[in-house]
């Protein structure tokens, strides 16, 4: 058929793709227009339904890094307890250990 690539994996056809996103967006377009129409985004239906409760401050519902990684930074505490004063925030620190790093890889690559 004219049009179509033949690759490693079969033939395609950029028109029946085009066809097929048409479509889509046809059918999708349809689904939006059934929707609600009432709906007033400058009222109380922005609001999230929380069980008729109000939304918490989102301090007070906010997830800390460290309640988020506890376990994970809990099991390896030796190691951070090490890696920790490392960090000096810094950037020259983080490139040369970076470069250092990279400098150790390179060679044990080229001796094994």
């Amino acid at each position: 058929m004219i049009g179509d690539l033949l690759t490693g994996y079969g033939m395609w056809n950029p028109l029946i793709w085009l066809v097929v996103i048409a479509v889509a967006i046809i059918f999708a377009a349809v689904i939006y227009k059934l929707g609600e129409k009432d709906y007033d985004k400058d009222t109380e239906q922005i609001k999230p339904y929380l069980s008729g409760n109000d939304e918490p401050p989102k301090e007070a519902v906010h997830i800390r890094g460290g309640n988020m990684y506890f376990g994970f930074t809990r099991a390896l505490k030796g190691y951070y307890d090490k890696l920790v004063p490392l960090h000096s925030g810094i950037i020259n620190d983080y490139i040369s250990w970076f470069l250092i790093g990279t400098i150790i890889i390179f060679i044990l690559a080229v001796i094994l």
